[in-house]
C-alpha cells in the first residue's frame, strides 16, 4: 500500500476526542490532525512522539492532515484502522497466504451474517465461499508478541460468532490478523483485556474458524505487508 504522497513529520502532542490530535510539524507549524482509529491507540499516543501525517487538498475537510504512523518502542507504527483491508487484500492477491489462494473472484464488504459486511469475500472455481475479516493490530507489550485486541470490541466478538455461522454453513471463515508494524514475530489474543473476546475466539476456531496474521514493513511512503507470522493458540 503505498501512500499517493510521501508523509510529513512532526511531533505528537496530544490525542483526544479519539478522532483529533495536535501536532507540531517540523517546520514549526502547530496544527490539528484527524486520526483515523477509533480504538484506544495502547501505548501509541505518549506526547513528544515521532508522528507522520498525509496531508489531503480536499476544499471540503475540516483538517488537510491526517495521523498515519507514530513512532513507538523504537519502531514505526501504522495506526489507521482504513487502511488493513487494503493490506490484506494485496498480501492475498500476492499469494503470501498460500491457504487463500486459487480462488476466482474477490468481492469486498459484502452483506451477510446479521446486518454485518464481511471485508473480503473470496470466490472458489467450485463455489466454494470464504469469508475473510481483517482486523487491525498495532499493540504490543512485551518481546516481539504482537496483541489484539488493546481494549474490549463486542462487534469483534460478532463478527467472530458469524464467522462460526458461515463454517457451520459449509463454507469457509478466517481471520486475517494485520500488525501495523515491524518488530513483532507472532499473535496472540488479548485475553486480559477483552475476556469476551479472547473466549469467542477459542469457540471460533474450535469451530474451524482460520486465524493468520501477517507483519508489515512502515515507512513514510508505504505500509506493506512483509511476511506472514504464527497466531498463537489460547
Amino acid at each position: 500500500m503505498l501512500f499517493p504522497s510521501p508523509l510529513v513529520r512532526g511531533t505528537l502532542l496530544q490525542r483526544y476526542k479519539r478522532f483529533l490530535a495536535d501536532i507540531r510539524l517540523d517546520s514549526g507549524e502547530s496544527i490539528t490532525a484527524s486520526v483515523p482509529n477509533t480504538g484506544s491507540m495502547r501505548g501509541l499516543t505518549t506526547p513528544g512522539s515521532e508522528a507522520w501525517l498525509s496531508i489531503s487538498d480536499s476544499p471540503t475537510r475540516k483538517y488537510a492532515h491526517t495521523l498515519q504512523i507514530v513512532r513507538a518502542d523504537d519502531t514505526l507504527v501504522g495506526i489507521n484502522t482504513g487502511l488493513p483491508n487494503k493490506i490484506a487484500e494485496e498480501a492475498i492477491l500476492s499469494g503470501m497466504i498460500p491457504q487463500l489462494s486459487g480462488f476466482s473472484t474477490l468481492k469486498r464488504e459484502q452483506k451477510y451474517g446479521q446486518n454485518s459486511r464481511i471485508d473480503l469475500l473470496l470466490l472458489g472455481e467450485s463455489g466454494q465461499q470464504t469469508y475473510v475479516e481483517v482486523k487491525n493490530v498495532h499493540f504490543k507489550r512485551t518481546g516481539q508478541l504482537a496483541e489484539f485486541p488493546d481494549s474490549v470490541t463486542a462487534r469483534g466478538a460478532k463478527h467472530l460468532v458469524e464467522l462460526s455461522e458461515m463454517v457451520k454453513a459449509g463454507h469457509r471463515g478466517v481471520m486475517v490478523f494485520v500488525i501495523q508494524r515491524q518488530d513483532c514475530d507472532s499473535l496472540s489474543i488479548c485475553g486480559d483485556l477483552d475476556p469476551v473476546y479472547a473466549a469467542a475466539f477459542a469457540n471460533a476456531r474450535q469451530h474451524g474458524v482460520e486465524a493468520y496474521a501477517i507483519r508489515c514493513q512502515i515507512s513514510p511512503e508505504s505500509i506493506i505487508a512483509d511476511q506472514t507470522v504464527p497466531v498463537l493458540t489460547l
